[in-house]
Order: C-alpha cells, then structure tokens, then sequence
C-alpha cells in the first residue's frame, strides 16, 4: 500500500518538460506551450482568449476601404515611432508581418497582402518635391485616425492587451503554476498520512 502512494503522482507535480522550449512555443502562438506540456484545458483557454482579443483588435483597426490590420504596424521612423507594437509583439508569431511589412517599406517595395499590417504612410499623397507617394499609397496615420476614428485606438488597446497577456501566459509555461505554501503543506501532510503503516 505504501509503494502505491510512492506511486501515485501528486496533483500539484505538473511535468513542464523543456520549460525554454515551451516558453518559445508559448509566445509563437498562445496556448502551444501549455499544449506541448500536456496542459491541454490551459492550452485551449490561452489560445481562445488571446487571439480572440487580438484579433478582434485587428478588425476594429482596420476596414475594406483602408485595408485591414492597420493597427498593427512595426515603425521607428521619426514622428511615428509605433512603441504599442513591443505590447503587440508578445503575441507572438500573429504579430510578425508587421516586421516584413516594415522592412518592405523600408527599402522601398511595394507591401504585400494590400498593406495588411504595413505601416502608414509619412505625409500626404504627394511629397516635398510634388511627386506621388512611394509606399504603395497606404494611408497616413492622420486618414486612419481621420475614417476610423476612435476605433484605432481601440483596435490598438485590444491587440496591446492580449500581447501583454501573452507574457503572462509565456511566464506561466516557462514557470509552471503557482503553489500556495498552505496548498503545498497540506499536501506533504496527506502524502505522510498515506505513507504511515497502519495499526493492527
């Protein structure tokens, strides 16, 4: 009887595997971490949860006229340094065309997926010079603001959050859940209890 609670594996002992691994995995997509650890309700809660509040973020931001996902965009340019999409990026592998779409920009080619992504254009239609826009005529952060009106800033704020709760969700693969001191003393005494020979 003693060796079948030596056995017996306690509720508290979560097996995290390769806690690296599975915090990597965790940030490219939510809930793969928790899924890779066997962890299978969490896996499903994460992944629902964050990339339903992402994604609804990526729709509020966006529109057929504008194109979609605008509220997600890579941009250290000066005057539009985008510092909403660090919060944005810790959703992981969703968040990545913003850096394609940047680099894209950046060395002057053309967006890809109609400018899902992409960042703003600077200015207006045409440059200093008188000459048409170079960037595949994206909007500027003024039309978007202008047509979407407070809806990108909602769209920012859902995409931040579910980034933010990411890090949570990537913490908790890496480090496995929290135990209560009291949980994990009452446990050790139920363990001793089963252990104990019992009277003849």
């Amino acid at each position: 009887m003693a060796n079948d609670a030596l056995d017996t594996k306690s509720p508290l002992d979560i097996e995290l595997k390769d806690p690296g691994l599975a915090a990597l995995l965790a940030w490219l997509i939510p809930g793969l971490g928790h899924l890779y650890q066997g962890r299978t309700a969490k896996a499903v809660i994460y992944f629902v949860s964050i990339m339903g509040i992402f994604w609804y973020g990526v729709y509020l931001g966006g529109s057929s006229e504008l194109g979609w996902g605008r509220v997600v965009y890579a941009s250290w340019r000066p005057g539009d340094r985008r510092l909403p999409y660090l919060c944005q990026l810790g959703a992981g592998l969703p968040a990545l065309p913003a850096l394609v779409q940047a680099n894209r920009v950046r060395n002057g080619k053309q967006p890809l997926f109609g400018g899902f992504m992409a960042p703003p254009a600077m200015g207006g239609h045409f440059d200093q010079f008188g000459e048409a826009r170079r960037d595949g005529e994206q909007p500027t952060v003024h039309e978007l603001h202008k047509k979407l009106h407070r809806y990108f800033e909602l769209g920012t704020v859902y995409t931040m959050i579910a980034g933010l709760l990411n890090i949570l969700a990537i913490y908790d693969a890496w480090g496995g859940p929290v135990i209560l001191e009291e949980d994990r003393r009452r446990e050790d005494d139920e363990t001793d209890e089963s252990q104990e020979p019992s009277g003849s």
